[in-house]
């Protein structure tokens, strides 16, 4: 969809002017992953409208393949107008207008299988679940077992406002969760969701997955991973899970830090790497979202981004990330 950013802070009401920019999470974490060096694919429907025309367009400039995507000459690209303040807080204000948009019609019929499942990692979101009964049944087409299936990410993704069955959210959305091989949420969110209280309830409903991540925002992320030989080069690891904080950094937009997160975790576990790496890749891609304005942002070079994960503890702890590090200039401090 196409995210209208505010030229200041304040209410909707209040804002005189807005700036037209690439939105939605799946397009978010596909701009990410491919501009991190990925060969990515987005699936979807826009409009056969202009914005439509500017959505692909942006996209493709990412290196995203956009040959799957279907123009729908009878809807509308969807759009929704933001405040700049953060989604958890009192100010913040989104209103969306993607009812009877051209992906609100996607469904088992309208995207191929093949299209979506050609790839290693398949990635989805509870979003595209809230637009239509027809998405919601695209959703279990993709996550049902089957042979070949790649494997599936899923992030939970709550947003109350676009369900129009407030009720049926939470269990759509942890069915979902379960049927998944790698899942994200945020831990306020499965608080909200589910009156899930800690990172123990969350992995006692979120069961299935083989891995699970659990968001805790400035504390950091859980992984469960239920693989025995996740941990097998991770020294201080114990029980089923492992925590990594992340770096401190000067936010200036936390818009768009999850799909990014989920981007760093998701290319992390393409490249092989082991947990840790792949939290601190997650972590480092949100801090770059988290220091540009915006949806989307530069990530940093691979191998920067390497040598950074790649610090011992006491390094990490101390690492400090401020608007500029990914580019030429770093801004990289340990105090």
């Amino acid at each position: 969809m196409v995210t209208f950013l505010p030229s200041r802070p304040g209410r909707l009401a209040d804002v005189p002017a807005f700036t037209r920019a690439v939105g939605g999470a799946e397009s978010n974490v596909a701009c990410a992953l491919a501009a991190a060096g990925h060969r990515v694919r987005w699936v979807g429907r826009v409009g056969a409208d202009g914005f439509g025309d500017h959505l692909l367009a942006a996209i493709a400039a990412y290196g995203v393949d956009t040959g799957a995507v279907r123009r729908d000459p009878h809807r509308p690209t969807g759009v929704y107008f933001r405040t700049d303040a953060d989604r958890a807080t009192d100010g913040h204000e989104a209103v969306y207008y993607r009812a009877g948009s051209a992906a609100s019609a996607m469904s088992p019929d309208t995207v191929p299988y093949d299209s979506v499942t050609d790839g290693r990692i398949l990635h989805l979101t509870g979003i595209t679940a809230a637009l239509s009964d027809e998405c919601r049944a695209l959703l279990y087409a993709l996550t049902a077992p089957r042979p070949g299936r790649p494997l599936v990410s899923f992030d939970v993704n709550h947003r109350p406002a676009l369900w129009r069955d407030g009720a049926a959210a939470p269990e759509v959305l942890l069915d979902l969760a379960n049927r998944a091989d790698l899942v994200f949420v945020g831990a306020d969110e499965a608080k909200a969701l589910w009156g899930a209280k800690g990172i123990r309830a969350v992995g006692d409903l979120v069961d299935r997955p083989e891995t699970l991540v659990v968001k805790l925002g400035k504390g950091g992320a859980y992984v469960s991973d239920r693989r025995p030989e996740s941990f097998a080069d991770i020294a201080d690891a114990t029980g089923a899970g492992y925590l990594e904080r992340p770096p401190r950094v000067d936010v200036v937009s936390t818009v768009g830090a999850g799909d990014a997160f989920a981007a760093g975790f998701l290319s992390a576990t393409l490249r092989g790497l082991d947990t840790r790496a792949r939290l601190r890749h997650g972590h480092l891609m949100a801090a770059a979202a988290l220091t540009a304005p915006g949806d989307l942002a530069r990530p940093p070079r691979r191998a920067h981004a390497d040598r950074l994960a790649r610090l011992d503890d006491r390094a990490w702890e101390r690492l400090h990330l401020g608007p500029g590090w990914t580019g030429e200039d770093l801004e990289v401090r340990t105090p």
